[in-house]
């Protein structure tokens, strides 16, 4: 049955990768319009009773864009990193300390500070570290991860162990709201509510475009799903280049690399700087969220376990699959929060039974369903028995 399954999800990506170019970009037209009305369509069958809606999909989105930063470093540069969380918790501890624990910097100038301290982490991490491979280099990123988590712990100016509160949100774009009638903004977009399959539009509940407040997350998702967008495309854009097919050298075959002269070593940096951005830049949007509040344990070893387990689920080196795994795993547990007791559970039996069924990921590269489509038809040639997914 899963295979079955497998095998027609691998058909329906070779036929969408086999369509014209201006067919594929319609479909990614409309699941993108899809994606940004979502919070606003509150389909009966995804939406959350137990908690807001609009708060889960912020999350699905922050965590896909984080799966998107790790991919570079697993999936492209083939580097095991179980210490992520260390970039997320620099990055937001970043924001968090320019924008009001220390200064008083508005927030979208100190996210490119965020971004560029994430970035030096990565790379003060990445020089004396990578050049130790597989077990060990994931053992050093742990400790790394930990480092970080029990410094913010014990650093008095860093907030210790209290946190830090009252992070300021993003700079509204618009005219500010004007309490206590005016919530501000160009315009309000109200959204549906559903007795069971019927909709209905609810004026009251509406969303202020670009008004950033504690009251609805849903400017915040947009705002995260447009970085997200702009992160994919230079995503696309570096692994189209030389550097991406650095990557790829280095992760297939390191010293068959560095014979044909790929400097794998600096590659390998470059890459863990990129994820490092990344990850620095989620964890700065994460910090000057609707709760405006950080402290260590926001940022438990967890997170990157479930950081790493997005790009597994996924596909590692696939984008597309990075940013499905992040939504997996964000997803389900607060979709099954009802279950408080049970979820943790449930979703740890999803990710052995996808490990059994579907270790390649719910979207491998291309490469990979081409180099298993391969072996399954030598394998038939062969009449040897085909235990390929």
């Amino acid at each position: 049955m899963a295979t079955r399954i497998g095998r027609g999800w691998d058909r329906m990506l070779d036929r969408y990768y086999a369509s014209p170019k201006i067919v594929r970009i319609l479909v990614v037209t409309l699941l993108l319009v899809l994606v940004y009305a979502l919070p606003l369509l509150r389909p009966p069958v995804l939406t959350t009773n137990s908690i807001d809606f609009a708060g889960v999909m912020f999350r699905v989105i922050a965590f896909a864009l984080v799966a998107l930063g790790l991919n570079i470093v697993i999936g492209y540069a083939g580097l095991l990193d179980l210490g992520y969380v260390g970039f997320y918790a620099v990055g937001a501890y970043t924001t968090a300390v320019l924008t009001t624990y220390h200064f008083a910097w508005p927030f979208f100038l100190a996210l490119p500070v965020a971004i560029a301290v994430t970035m030096i982490t990565g790379v003060l991490l990445g020089a004396p570290t990578l050049r130790v491979r597989g077990d060990y280099l994931a053992i050093v990123t742990l400790g790394f991860g930990e480092i970080i988590r029990i410094t913010v712990t014990n650093v008095e100016w860093l907030g210790a162990a209290a946190g830090i509160k009252d992070i300021p949100h993003p700079n509204n774009l618009g005219p500010e709201p004007k309490p206590p009638f005016d919530p501000g903004g160009w315009f309000a977009i109200p959204r549906l509510e559903w007795d069971g399959f019927v909709p209905s539009v609810d004026h009251e509940h509406a969303t202020h475009v670009l008004v950033f407040g504690a009251l609805d997350a849903v400017p915040y998702y947009w705002l995260v799903l447009t970085v997200l967008v702009l992160v994919f495309i230079a995503d696309k854009l570096m692994l189209s280049s030389r550097v991406g097919r650095a990557w790829e050298a280095t992760r297939e075959d390191e010293e068959a690399a560095e014979l044909m002269g790929v400097p794998t070593f600096r590659y390998k940096l470059l890459a863990f700087a990129m994820g490092a951005a990344i990850g620095g830049l989620s964890g700065s949007f994460y910090a000057s969220s609707q709760s405006g509040y950080i402290n260590p344990l926001s940022f438990p070893l967890l997170l990157s376990m479930l950081f790493v387990a997005a790009v597994i689920v996924g596909g590692a080196g696939n984008r597309w699959g990075a940013i499905l795994g992040g939504a997996i795993v964000a997803y389900l547990p607060e979709r099954f929060r009802d279950f408080a007791d049970y979820r943790l559970m449930f979703f740890g039996l999803a990710l052995m039974l996808l490990a059994i069924w579907r270790p390649q990921g719910l979207l491998p590269p291309r490469r990979t369903r081409r180099a298993l489509a391969a072996k399954a038809e030598i394998e038939e040639l062969e009449g040897e028995p085909v235990d390929v997914l």
